[in-house]
């Protein structure tokens, strides 16, 4: 066995199956097009699902591909033992082949055992590989056919071993196609043993026996009985292939390695994390080792997934994202690390992967930035999480609710909070933090389906495609009715009234796709008279079946006949903001730079919207510039062409089109050319010249997350309102401040700045004034103290004060007591409560000010902490202050030690 480098294991795998008719298909996104159930991409069957569920059609029948997956959250979880195992990873290529409907059992079984076999080719001994076959189970027979065609390719009878449902069955979801598996395992030998020098024989020992290859056979059909719920296994018509080798796996056995870390996949990043930390490497045992592999495995997933899309954020995939990055970091930090490098490994990614993915090539920059600007966030977050465990630390007891919002959010890690808490004396709830995490997990789990989420109705599954002919016409006669569903179930009929989905043969009405909402309208009978349904949305519930959501106003059954009448000017109002949108991304590229890519969009009849990949807020002379550009070429009335079933390998690589985020295309598109100045992929329907725009208008540019920021714009008549609401005001501006007629902006800038400076001005002498007042009422505080146990106490309320005003105050009165405890009470403008506890020096080993002013508080309705010397609260129930404030004196007793 030659060892070979992960590249060309990566090359040969797909060379082998392109020599046996596969069409090699490069790896979809990490974000599942148009399955908003599916976390990530975690599977190489996942770009081809519609195609095993017969929703999709392909120009081929075989494939092979190297995906790139993530499994990070959700059901597939592997973040907690990343680094400290030999196989785990957040990001990993899973090799595959698959075959729709052509080949079965014999041809796969023969592929996989000459590829890893031939010395053609990866040339593993036979005496080192085991395979498993289903066993049968749950009324399903034993995988004879697999077993037999195991024996026929020389495996010997003792190798082959039966096993449960559990690991050799699988299934997309609760219904839909499922099948036997078949694995094949190769043994690393006694020195991979999970107990050092004991010899288990397989499948006994999950360290020493690796999974290379698993096999799946789709050969049934799951479907449940509607009335008994019973579940029923039938044969599928074409039984098809479904294959996963992991790569790392295949190149830790091919290189002789026992973990995949110390494959030439990992080891040049874990020597880039070493430089970039100072921290040498060592045998691979040691927590620092951990770190290394940690850190390197993570720039892995955080490269592609930024790549991909995905932006640091405090939900969904961008908050998977943002725990990766944060890991990778806090690892750093443990080896000493506290400056950025995280930003520094994207370019050690991109330099070991860009052979394979070039795209990194060109966005390598881009996603250095994202993850420099989270490493700078989360160095901040830090600041704040190490306050809350200094509060945390304060308590009787450290308790695991509190411990897991640290850990979750401020990233600190569990031996750390334990080691505090030990150091301060302070019991660690351990039971609980595990109980919090566990929830979370739950909570995970259920947002996330993954795999196991239902596929669409079969009522749709089971229809042929849509014709769609509103490219060229808005009305259609004579569409047949295929199908209606009525609350997810088809029926035969439908009356007046019903809300219904209504499937036909041919429409004209558009459906929600690549950020264009879908059309509005009517059908009418087909004696063209009589409304029989009003439309109010279009939908494709699977690829190229498009259903309209519909109110019936007269009875509809499946067969009739309708014709179609798309709503023309809200579809016309829709292709404006479309095509703005196409100008707007091509505006921001001019403009901003090449990084500019898009990372969603929503167009409606009544605006567009457009979110973007960039760094930074975009300054008013910039969104002018772009406005300008976009207008200049509506005024030009550039021509908008579409180009048909162009093969995409010519769509980008000849035309320059531009693919979009998110977006799932086949192997013939279409391209939307507007003159020299705008190029892209696109399905949707557009003006047929800029003119036809008018005008169109920026409303404003915000922050979405991390590294994506939004424009919100309109256009036509919408762009007419907009100017019509800017001029109303301007005149109402003018009415109230004057104005020149030479320069009205600029003369109305001047006047309000002045004004501002006066407000300004007259804020700090009412300050000023407030604060005499207040010092005057507490100067006195000495005399009017209450002395308990020795200590003198002195609460008091003075309102309308902030809280930097208040800690002053509190400064001012801990002076004027000399030795005791403040209690600060504030009814505030804004209708808050705050209040501030301060402790002189000589007191706070007696007595602590975050504990005196969070008793205060509760009396209040509220809480609050903070230092022993100086502490704020906030509150709820202002009726209650004069109260608590005359209770603070004996709080401060029972507190006393």
């Amino acid at each position: 066995m030659q060892p070979r480098s992960g590249a060309e294991i990566r090359e040969l795998f797909l060379q082998f199956f392109e020599a046996e008719g596969h069409r090699r298909v490069h790896s979809s996104s990490l974000v599942p097009a148009n399955d908003p159930t599916l976390l990530f991409t975690n599977a190489g069957m996942n770009q081809f699902k519609d195609v095993f569920l017969g929703a999709e059609q392909r120009a081929y029948n075989r494939a092979t591909t190297s995906q790139k997956c993530v499994r990070a959250g959700g059901k597939h979880n592997d973040l907690e033992n990343v680094g400290f195992t030999r196989r785990h990873h957040t990001f990993f290529e899973m090799l595959g082949n698959f075959s729709f409907g052509d080949y079965f059992k014999a041809d796969a079984i023969r592929y996989a055992w000459e590829l890893v076999t031939s010395p053609e080719w990866f040339a593993l001994p036979k005496d080192r590989l085991y395979v498993t076959i289903f066993k049968g189970e749950n009324g399903v027979p034993r995988d004879t056919e697999a077993y037999d065609l195991w024996r026929a390719e020389g495996v010997p009878a003792d190798r082959i071993f039966e096993m449960s449902a559990k690991d050799n069955f699988w299934q997309m979801g609760e219904t839909g196609p499922c099948g036997p598996c078949s694995e094949i395992f190769y043994d690393l030998g006694l020195e991979a043993a999970e107990t050092p020098g004991v010899d288990k024989p397989f499948p006994g020992d999950d360290q020493r026996y690796v999974e290379i290859w698993n096999l799946v056979f789709m050969q049934f059909d799951h479907t449940l009985d509607p009335k008994t719920g019973a579940a029923k296994l039938d044969l599928l018509p074409k039984p098809s292939i479904d294959t996963g080798a992991g790569l790392e796996r295949l190149a830790a056995v091919l290189q002789g390695k026992l973990s995949n870390y110390e494959t030439d996949l990992f080891t040049p990043l874990i020597a880039r994390a070493s430089e970039l930390t100072t921290v040498q490497y060592g045998d691979g045992s040691s927590p620092s080792d951990a770190s290394l592999r940690i850190i390197a495995d993570h720039a892995r997933a955080a490269t592609f997934l930024i790549n991909d899309g995905v932006n640091p954020a405090n939900e969904g995939r961008g908050y998977v994202l943002r725990k990766i990055l944060r890991r990778g970091i806090r690892h750093g930090r443990l080896l000493g690390q506290t400056q950025p490098f995280m930003a520094q490994m994207v370019f050690a990614v991109r330099d070991e992967m860009a052979s394979a993915y070039p795209e990194l090539n060109d966005n390598a920059g881009r996603i250095a930035k994202v993850v420099e600007a989270e490493e700078r966030q989360f160095a901040r977050v830090l600041e704040i999480g190490a306050r809350e465990l200094d509060t945390a630390l304060r308590a009787a007891s450290f308790s695991g609710t509190d411990a897991f919002h640290l850990y979750e959010t401020y990233g600190l890690p569990l031996d750390f909070m334990v080691d505090a808490a030990h150091d301060a004396g302070v019991a660690f709830d351990l039971t609980g933090f595990e109980q919090a995490r566990a929830e979370e997990q739950a909570r995970a789990r259920a947002s996330w389906k993954g795999g196991a989420q239902k596929s669409a109705s079969p009522v749709f599954r089971d229809l042929a495609k849509t014709t769609f002919e509103g490219y060229t016409q808005l009305t259609s006669t004579g569409a047949e009715v295929l199908a209606l569903v009525k609350e997810g179930i088809g029926v035969p009929a439908a009356a007046p009234g019903d809300e219904v989905e209504i499937v036909l043969d041919h429409t004209t009405f558009y459906a929600d796709s690549g950020g264009q909402q879908g059309d509005h309208g009517v059908l009418l009978s087909d004696d063209h008279n009589a409304v029989v349904a009003e439309v109010h949305g279009c939908v494709q519930p699977v690829q190229g079946v498009r259903a309209h959501r519909a109110t019936l106003r007269l009875p509809l059954a499946v067969g009739d006949r309708v014709d179609t009448v798309v709503d023309r000017a809200r579809r016309f109002a829709t292709e404006r903001n479309h095509t703005g949108t196409h100008l707007l991304h091509a505006a921001l590229r001019e403009v901003l730079g090449p990084h500019v890519k898009q990372a969603g969009s929503l167009n409606d009849p009544t605006r567009l919207r457009f979110d973007f990949a960039h760094f930074a807020p975009i300054a008013d002379e910039e969104l002018q510039d772009i406005e300008d550009l976009i207008n200049r070429e509506t005024l030009g009335n550039s021509t908008v062409e579409t180009l048909v079933d162009v093969p995409i390998d010519v769509a980008v690589n000849q035309y320059k089109a531009m693919a979009l985020f998110g977006e799932k295309y086949g192997d013939k598109v279409r391209v939307v050319r507007i003159g020299d100045f705008s190029t892209e992929l696109c399905g949707g329907t557009h003006t047929r010249a800029t003119g036809e725009i008018g005008v169109l208008k920026l409303l404003g540019e915000t922050s979405v997350s991390s590294g994506v920021r939004r424009i919100e714009a309109v256009s036509g008549t919408g762009a007419l309102s907009e100017f019509r609401r800017g001029f109303e005001a301007a005149q109402l501006a003018t009415q109230f401040g004057g104005s020149s007629e030479t320069d009205p902006a600029e003369t109305l800038r001047a006047r309000f700045a002045t004004q501002e400076d006066e407000l300004r001005k007259l804020r700090r002498e009412l300050d000023q004034v407030r604060m005499q007042a207040a010092a005057s009422a507490v100067a006195d505080a000495a005399a009017t103290a209450v002395e308990v146990k020795g200590v003198r106490v002195a609460a008091q309320r003075i309102d309308n004060l902030d809280r930097g005003q208040m800690r002053t105050l509190v400064d001012n009165m801990r002076t004027s007591l000399g030795s005791g405890v403040v209690v600060l009470g504030s009814a505030q403008e804004d209708g808050k409560l705050a209040l501030v506890a301060g402790v002189t020096k000589d007191l706070i080993t007696r007595i602590s000010a975050g504990k005196v002013v969070g008793a205060v508080a509760k009396l209040v309705g509220g809480s609050g902490g903070g230092k022993p010397d100086m502490a704020e609260a906030g509150g709820k129930d202002i009726t209650q202050l004069a109260a608590a404030l005359q209770a603070a004196p004996g709080i401060v007793g029972d507190l006393l030690v």
